[in-house]
């Protein structure tokens, strides 16, 4: 007999302490998470009930928010200052909505909130870079999962916007 473990899963994204992490790790400031593998290996299987990418400041690429919401139904949320209280709110209000709550962030701001969290009932993972993530964190989170090179890209920039395109063997003369 084999039993399936079904749990609705809500994964809240620290954009800014993310992009901290892997920046420094990279040494390159165009390093961005990989979503398209991070997001399945964090599920495992699971259902994926929200996403929540909270960053600082009003500059958020439209490209990224298009692309979390097309493939994750995810919003992306800016946020006055850092995102420790909106996430913080969010997951508070997740919490009798979903069984698991993921928070990819190494902050040990989160701490009180995990602790919080777990008296609530709900299951609690980390997602962050190790050399960048509170001991803390990971002591009170119920699982942690490290975010490694394998999960981020370094983004190059196409060199011209405006590249001619070369006619190709079929195209048509005018």
């Amino acid at each position: 007999m084999s039993i399936l473990i079904n749990q609705s899963v809500a994964i809240l994204c620290d954009g800014n302490n993310i992009e901290r992490s892997i920046h420094e790790q990279s040494r390159n400031e165009n390093t961005m998470l990989n979503f398209d593998t991070l997001i399945p290996a964090l599920l495992n299987g699971r259902g994926l009930n929200r996403f929540f990418y909270f960053r600082e400041g009003l500059n958020i690429s439209s490209k990224l928010a298009e692309r979390l919401h097309e493939k994750y139904y995810g919003l992306v949320i800016p946020c006055h200052k850092s995102a420790d209280i909106p996430l913080s709110i969010k997951a508070t209000q997740l919490a009798g909505k979903v069984d698991t709550i993921i928070i990819l962030s190494g902050d040990s701001d989160y701490v009180e909130l995990v602790r919080h969290l777990k008296s609530e009932g709900v299951r609690v993972e980390i997602a962050a870079v190790p050399e960048t993530t509170a001991k803390i964190l990971i002591e009170e989170a119920d699982y942690f999962h490290p975010i490694g090179k394998e999960h981020w890209f370094s983004y190059t920039a196409p060199r011209g916007q405006h590249q001619q395109h070369k006619k190709g063997p079929n195209a048509k003369s005018n």
